[in-house]
């Protein structure tokens, strides 16, 4: 039993994956601490409804000051940037894990936390971790990623039950929604009797049963992975909520690798076959 979970945890995974994968994160957090969690720059004069999340509060870090938000912006887009290069990858890649991580804790103690924050901060932890030659570390980076995906959706159907109730999807939950935020095509399904309350059944069953996408392979990986995507695009066409710091995580479980394969190839002119590589 042991050795089945050792297994699984350090399957292992090409380490060019983590090397994709780190462009593909780092690059993002610019973005995301423009736009996503930009919000920080907008509080550094209200630290009166600063309300410290529960590690901000232990490690009694202060609110958004000035100096800090720039300071914090420049050394993780820089700390990001050397390591997304591939230079310095450990040393780089935990100053900006740790430079975000307390970004993040500023951007939630305003009144709202976003859950789909939480397999990005993963992510930047464990990317650090892998040498170039460690395939097995980068299976267990890899793994942890793809966890703390699944878990999102997991523990979202949790709190929604234990919130909600059985009112969640029973009630008029994305009706509200739909009035407060709705698009056009969102009023539109809502204009169709009965789809809002399946809709909202299929979200729950949907995250229920997302840890599915841990123990499978191939084709009904993929699967896996389009079901999540088009969850996400859907949610975005009918109330705008888009989750893309999450969806730049969902990348974990497909073979990233083999787009450095090809680029690789294209670049020096080479035909050869690529290795199919199972995905984790």
């Amino acid at each position: 039993m042991v050795g089945a979970v050792s297994r699984w945890w350090f399957s292992p995974v090409p380490v060019r994956r983590i090397a994709v994968l780190r462009v593909v994160v780092y690059l993002f957090l610019p973005v995301d601490m423009l736009l996503f969690t930009g919000g920080v720059w907008g509080h550094t004069q209200t630290t009166s409804v600063y309300q410290p999340v529960l590690l901000a509060r232990l490690l009694h870090l202060p609110g958004a000051a000035q100096p800090l938000v720039y300071i914090l912006f420049a050394v993780v887009v820089c700390a990001g940037l050397v390591a997304a290069s591939g230079r310095l990858p450990r040393l780089a890649g935990y100053v900006a894990a740790f430079g975000y991580l307390q970004w993040a804790m500023l951007a939630m103690s305003y009144g709202k936390v976003d859950h789909d924050h939480l397999a990005l901060i993963v992510t930047l932890f464990v990317l650090p971790s892998v040498s170039r030659a460690g395939e097995q570390a980068a299976g267990w980076a890899v793994r942890c990623v793809q966890v703390a995906v699944v878990a999102t959706y997991f523990l979202s159907a949790y709190a929604k039950i234990r919130f909600g109730g059985w009112e969640w999807p029973n009630g008029a939950t994305f009706q509200w929604a739909v009035t407060r935020r709705g698009t056009f095509f969102g009023h539109f399904v809502a204009g169709v009797p009965g789809l809002l309350l399946i809709g909202q059944w299929a979200i729950l069953l949907f995250e229920a049963a997302s840890p599915i996408a841990l123990f499978v392979r191939g084709r009904a990986l993929y699967a896996c992975v389009a079901a999540m995507l088009v969850f996400h695009l859907v949610t975005w066409s009918l109330i705008t909520i888009h989750f893309l710091p999450h969806v730049i995580c969902v990348a974990a479980f497909l073979p990233l690798e083999r787009l450095g394969k090809r680029a690789r190839g294209r670049a020096t002119g080479q035909t050869g076959a690529v290795v199919r590589d199972q995905p984790v």
